[in-house]
């Protein structure tokens, strides 16, 4: 078995392009370029998520159809997990830490360890990184590697918040890029070391990634400002997925 953790590479490589950028920019990014980058980035994030669908399925219409309703299922199911394992109240809670960080600093009083302690929360928390970790621990079809593309979407996003934090923090704020990598690095591994042979020997990994898919647009929405969604809520899917297919089997 092939190990890799380039989506986690990326991640902390696009922290400290982020950075430099910040340091070296003399006037922060328009509205109009933010407003580019969230489009193309929310636009990512359905392209990516779809393909993961894609991915996970296959076999005879009908054995595509009850793939699909299987895994629409257990997003179902692993939002109320979640919800009774009150994910997003945890989120929520680690946001309001590093949101009163960030607000202390741009009122005039910086602390540059607090802030480097709320960008590794801010960035280790997103449920699009702990995703992306899961998907990148699993093989792409036929191929050994990992689907890294959504941990890919989440460097550019981290990266371009980083440009901001450099300004309000320092340059140790850039630092956090260390334990991201080892954070989303432990994950990946995890996932392929003792997740992985468990779910190839019975068949099961399609079934992560189609309900990973699923996930993945529902970051779009929050990335688009659609509608409010308690993503945290539904991480717990990536587990109900494979077990819900193993027992339906």
């Amino acid at each position: 078995m092939s190990l890799g953790v380039t989506g986690a590479f990326l991640n902390a490589l696009g922290i400290l392009i982020g950075g430099l950028l910040g340091l070296a920019m003399l006037q922060p990014l328009s509205i109009r370029t933010q407003l580019f980058f969230r489009s193309a980035l929310g636009a990512a994030t359905i392209l990516f998520g779809l393909q993961l669908v894609w991915l996970g399925v296959g076999g005879t219409f009908l054995a595509v159809l009850k793939q699909i309703g299987l895994a629409a299922l257990a997003v179902i199911l692993g939002f109320w997990t979640g919800r009774l394992l009150r994910l997003q109240k945890l989120s929520n809670r680690l946001g309001r830490y590093a949101g009163t960080v960030v607000a202390s600093a741009q009122s005039g009083t910086p602390r540059k360890t607090g802030g480097f302690t709320a960008c590794v929360i801010l960035f280790c928390a997103a449920p699009l990184g702990l995703l992306g970790a899961v998907t990148d621990g699993l093989p792409v079809g036929d191929t050994p590697t990992g689907f890294f593309w959504l941990l890919a979407v989440k460097a550019v996003m981290d990266g371009l918040a980083m440009t901001g934090f450099v300004k309000v923090f320092g340059w140790p704020s850039a630092l956090s890029a260390f334990p991201v990598f080892a954070f989303l690095c432990g994950i990946t591994l995890a996932c392929q070391l003792w997740a992985r042979p468990w779910l190839e020997a019975h068949g099961l990994v399609g079934s992560v990634q189609a309900a990973a898919g699923f996930v993945a647009c529902a970051i779009a929405l929050m990335i688009f400002e659609v509608r409010r969604v308690e993503l945290a809520n539904f991480l717990p899917a990536l587990a109900v997925a494979p077990l819900l297919a193993w027992w339906l089997k």
